[in-house]
């Protein structure tokens, strides 16, 4: 399944064939049906495995530095530039948005448990927090293919512009400008 994700990531659900995952997983294509029905259901499995690891890394971000750290971690150059080891939902919405409805309920509810863990982080100063969690995510996944579609010194900007403006949204009150 980290092979898949991989894969998945960095080429796309439908640039990703069974074979070379298979390949790279250091197994044979025989190997694959034991396990998964078709790849929708591998699809399916790999999507919800790293959206559970992303809820873990994101807890442990927020527990580290809050709102901030996540924001200069997810909308970093480094994140932008590695997108087969980044968040999946920006590497990949698109075409989960044409998944069966199986897979698209489960983004829904996994991604809902983002959304819920980012408005837990937020100042207690806010109002209706899981509206403004809901528009920092969507922030960040867009920010993130938004700068992985241009040239550097847009991407830059785009990243910058960004940063500031979920730090107004979460009402976070150190804008700074790095």
């Amino acid at each position: 399944m980290d092979v898949a994700i991989d894969h998945f990531r960095t080429d796309g659900i439908a640039g990703s064939g069974l074979a070379a995952i298979m390949k790279d997983a250091g197994l044979t294509n025989g190997a694959f049906y034991p396990h998964f029905p078709s790849k929708t259901d591998l699809v399916r499995e790999t999507i919800s495995d790293a959206l559970a690891r992303q809820s873990e890394w994101l807890r442990e971000v927020l527990d580290e530095g809050g709102i901030e750290r996540l924001i200069d971690i997810y909308l970093s150059p480094e994140h932008r530039d590695n997108p087969g080891q980044g968040c999946a939902s920006a590497a990949l919405l698109p075409e989960l948005a044409r998944q069966p409805e199986e897979t698209r309920s489960m983004y829904a509810k996994q991604s809902h448990t983002l959304v819920l863990q980012l408005a837990d982080a937020l100042p207690t100063d806010i109002e209706a927090k899981e509206d403004v969690a809901c528009a920092i995510f969507a922030t960040l996944i867009g920010t993130l293919q938004l700068a992985r579609a241009v040239d550097k010194e847009t991407s830059d900007r785009i990243l910058q512009s960004a940063r500031n403006s979920i730090r107004a949204l979460a009402n976070l009150h150190t804008h700074r400008l790095s």
